[in-house]
């Protein structure tokens, strides 16, 4: 564990390296009045019920989502058109990309964020890398959690494990509040999720936040 100086206030922060490349941090308590938030973003945002496409049918996420950003944001061949930031993400934006730029100057500012919200336990969100096109190369991805913990899993990609090893699993719990960040050039080589729980869990809302490169 290790202290960093964030948005003006020591926040206790669990760092981690990855072996492959890349690293995540954990903010805890990164936002306060965590639950009073939660519900401003469900009321600001409609939420609904989408379809991605795999191995070439398409299939209902099972979550529900929402979105706001400058630029449409195309994944699993499901595309979302540009929305405007509703007041109560405002703020959330702005202290995230100020988060961003003081660990990464150089980096694309935030510009696009995915709202995630899992009703209960059964709902999920399989393995994937947030290495779209229209992220750029090497993207940095931030995660704000409301709501209920759950358990984030980062694996290593198939072609980059080591041939006959096992695959290294990272599972680790995101409490309500908490901001976790994933930095370059983990998208490349390492895959996360949310698994499902057979546990009683309430709602989680989590918000992604992304930077799309305009083309």
């Amino acid at each position: 564990m290790s202290d960093l100086n964030l948005c003006g206030s020591e926040l206790p922060s669990q760092v981690q390296d990855l072996p492959l490349g890349g690293r995540f941090q954990l903010i805890s308590a990164y936002v306060a009045d965590d639950l009073a938030q939660m519900a401003q973003l469900c009321a600001a945002f409609a939420f609904e019920e989408r379809s991605i496409v795999l191995f070439g049918k398409p299939v209902l996420q099972p979550r529900l989502i929402s979105w706001a950003g400058e630029l449409p944001y195309t994944y699993s061949g499901d595309t979302l058109s540009p929305r405007p930031f509703p007041s109560p993400l405002v703020p959330l934006l702005d202290r995230v990309n100020a988060t961003l730029f003081k660990l990464a100057p150089g980096a694309p500012p935030f510009n696009h964020v995915l709202l995630n919200l899992y009703r209960d336990g059964a709902d999920s969100m399989g393995l994937h890398s947030d290495d779209e096109n229209e992220l750029g190369a090497d993207p940095w991805i931030a995660s704000l959690s409301f709501g209920a913990a759950r358990c984030f899993q980062i694996a290593p990609k198939r072609k980059h494990r080591v041939k006959g090893a096992p695959a290294e699993k990272r599972n680790i719990s995101l409490p309500s509040g908490s901001l976790l960040l994933m930095e370059p050039p983990m998208q490349r080589y390492y895959l996360h999720g949310l698994q499902k729980t057979k546990r009683p869990v309430g709602a989680r809302l989590n918000l992604t936040f992304r930077g799309i490169v305009p083309r």
